[in-house]
């Protein structure tokens, strides 16, 4: 493909992620996940592995899996390539081909998600959508059920100055202005679920610090009128489970 033409098809797609497609261009994404990989603490080496990757959007980490050499990586999502959202399959489909990637891609809703459909997996990626899901245990089953090692979560988490295992709940918008946020676990919720589907073995490997949640917390409060106490409560966080 000519420069000019992949500029042009790059620029009549709207994208999430930013990715690096070589030739210098890189993706107009409005997410830039190179940021997160680092808090991800991933395996540099996935050699021999197989990857799953639940909410794969545009793959960004998809293909950091299969540069990481990974042995198979199936890309999976449904509400960011054909559901009611502003996403489209369209950036995975053109990353992977500018790539030469041999990502595989399963269009399926996570919980349609099971060893029956989609296999079993060596590390499988749940980056940004424990949150969105109506029954988050639930989909912590499904995913657990298809996990033979290891299970990246990074999710969206609130109510932090709890010290039960609790979660906030999201009427309406009341997130960001996004009727998808549905749940805000705290930190020990998280974990319990994760122990309650399987994992002995689960660590916080990273979580956004005070400072982080301060200048949240002020953004929304200048945006919705959330106040900081409540704002201060929610943040970012990492987990490892294991089996």
């Amino acid at each position: 493909m000519e420069i000019d033409e992949l500029k042009k098809e790059v620029a009549s797609i709207r994208w999430w992620h930013q990715i690096d497609l070589g030739h210098g261009i890189i993706t107009p994404g409005l997410n830039m996940p190179a940021r997160r990989l680092k808090r991800l603490h991933l395996p540099d080496d996935l050699s021999g592995m197989t990857v799953l990757d639940i909410g794969a959007w545009d793959g960004f980490f998809s293909f950091e899996a299969e540069r990481r050499g990974a042995s198979r990586v199936v890309a999976l999502d449904s509400f960011c390539w054909s559901g009611a959202g502003w996403g489209t399959k369209a950036g995975f489909n053109l990353a992977r081909r500018v790539l030469n990637s041999k990502v595989e891609d399963r269009e399926l809703e996570v919980l349609g998600i099971s060893p029956d459909t989609v296999g079993t997996y060596d590390v499988v990626l749940f980056l940004g959508v424990l949150y969105h899901m109506r029954h988050p245990l639930l989909a912590l089953e499904r995913v657990a059920s298809v996990t033979k090692q290891l299970l990246v979560l990074e999710t969206h988490v609130d109510e932090e100055l709890s010290a039960r295992p609790s979660m906030a709940f999201y009427p309406g918008s009341e997130l960001d202005g996004d009727p998808t946020n549905w749940w805000g676990p705290n930190v020990k919720a998280v974990k319990a679920m994760l122990k309650d589907v399987g994992f002995p073995s689960v660590q916080l490997i990273w979580k956004g610090s005070w400072g982080r949640r301060f200048a949240n917390a002020a953004k929304r409060r200048m945006k919705d009128g959330t106040l900081l106490r409540y704002g201060l409560q929610a943040t970012r966080a990492v987990f490892h489970a294991r089996r």
